[in-house]
């Protein structure tokens, strides 16, 4: 429910976008399963169709439960509008796809294996290309990238798993001089820590399935837009182009207030079909609720548990953007007062034998490659969630073959730093 007074963060978790007078008085938000909508006339089919009034037809392009999911959201990031989608990766393949369609994209080389894995074999075949940032806070290297047919930079706040920290505000002022919208992966930082779109960012990315539900159920994403960007400045001709079931208005006649996700809903979703159920919408709302506690925990429990590390004899390098021996830790100071999240990674100096005893040692951390769960979590990357990259493309993503990630769940801090200690001594015998 929105009101035109402000309302704290953990307000805004728990009731933004949801009225319950609108729902039979609901408390909680109802689960509509169902497929489809009844129109109720032919001739209101055509007004809908036509977007001369907006309604629900079909879940594949709309939903309330997932309508309340996509306002909670955005009011959270003071975003003019989002788009719910069925899992992260299908979040940062619309946003690749919708801003560079017959073009280019400038994408950060230091990112998640399975975006960096999508640069090489699935975006150029579908009429995007990609030119790898290798240093994203170089501003000469970004300005370097820039050709006439640009359309996007490409990034993430906190990258996965180095935990380096990019300068949101210099990309895009860079980004904004030459005609391009900033595309940022906020999935490791969350609306509760870091707000891009405050500092200049145009689309915003998340993986629901990480902190924002926190509990590890389900898979979802959802992309935002500041609903600032002119997307008819010149570099993005395919947001010009008429469309007939517009009535021959472009995209952003059409969606004047949200342009870039209007037509995410209706190109990308409404003809890939990467739909979020109702029923995931749902659980991520239930996770969303608890946001601000569980990120703030962690986060406090992930320095504690860096600061530790660093004095563990065979950990060669702690990767954590909140330690002042982290490159990033100004940056750090600057964007993030409140923490930089649950996860961080540091280099095994052990071999690959004392790597995977150590592992196996572990009993509160389980191995597997999600992240941002309520439970801590281990994952060893260049085997795992990088195993796409090549040993040369490894090491310029700051990947050493030691690197191991860990994710920083709820459990009393006392007992996961007892759990690595005992791993240690287990892999060092």
């Amino acid at each position: 429910m929105s009101t035109e007074k402000k309302q704290g963060f953990s307000t805004q978790q728990i009731h933004a976008g949801y009225n319950p007078k609108e729902h039979n008085n609901a408390i909680q938000v109802p689960i509509y399963q169902t497929a489809a909508f009844d129109i109720t006339s032919p001739e209101r089919a055509e007004k809908i169709i036509h977007f001369e009034e907006i309604a629900y037809l079909y879940t594949r392009v709309g939903n309330p439960t997932n309508a309340v999911l996509e306002a909670r959201v955005a009011e959270l990031d003071g975003a003019a509008a989002a788009v719910s989608l069925a899992s992260g990766q299908a979040a940062v393949s619309y946003a690749i796809l919708n801003a560079g369609e017959g073009g280019r994209v400038i994408a950060a080389a230091k990112i998640y294996g399975g975006t960096y894995d999508g640069y090489r074999k699935a975006y150029p075949n579908l009429g995007v290309q990609i030119d790898l940032l290798h240093n994203v806070n170089d501003l000469d290297e970004i300005k370097s990238l820039i050709k006439p047919d640009t359309r996007a930079i490409y990034i993430e706040s906190i990258s996965n798993p180095t935990i380096d920290i990019a300068n949101i505000e210099a990309i895009a002022q860079v980004a904004h001089e030459n005609g391009l919208p900033l595309i940022v992966d906020n999935t490791l930082a969350t609306p509760y820590l870091f707000n891009p779109l405050k500092h200049g960012a145009d689309v915003v990315v998340y993986s629901a399935t990480k902190a924002l539900s926190g509990h590890g159920a389900i898979i979802g994403g959802l992309i935002l837009e500041s609903g600032k960007f002119n997307w008819l400045g010149g570099r993005h001709p395919h947001f010009e182009e008429e469309i007939f079931t517009f009535g021959n208005r472009n995209v952003v006649e059409t969606f004047s207030q949200f342009p870039f996700t209007g037509r995410v809903r209706t190109n990308y979703l409404a003809l890939l079909g990467a739909s979020l159920s109702p029923f995931n919408a749902f659980q991520i709302l239930q996770g969303i609720e608890t946001l601000n506690l569980r990120v703030k925990q962690e986060s406090e429990s992930a320095l504690k548990i860096a600061q530790w590390l660093e004095k563990q004899p065979k950990v060669s390098k702690v990767n954590y953007a909140a330690l002042p021996s982290s490159p990033s830790y100004a940056l750090a100071e600057k964007y993030f007062p409140k923490g930089v999240g649950g996860l961080l990674s540091f280099d095994h100096s052990g071999t690959q034998e004392e790597i995977y005893l150590f592992i196996n040692s572990l009993t509160l951390f389980s191995y597997h490659a999600n992240l941002g769960d309520n439970r801590s979590l281990v994952i060893n990357s260049p085997k795992t969630t990088h195993h796409e990259l090549t040993p040369e493309e490894l090491i310029e993503a700051g990947i050493n073959p030691g690197t191991i990630r860990i994710s920083i769940g709820l459990e009393e801090v006392e007992d996961l730093i007892a759990d690595l200690k005992q791993a240690f001594e287990t892999s060092n015998k």
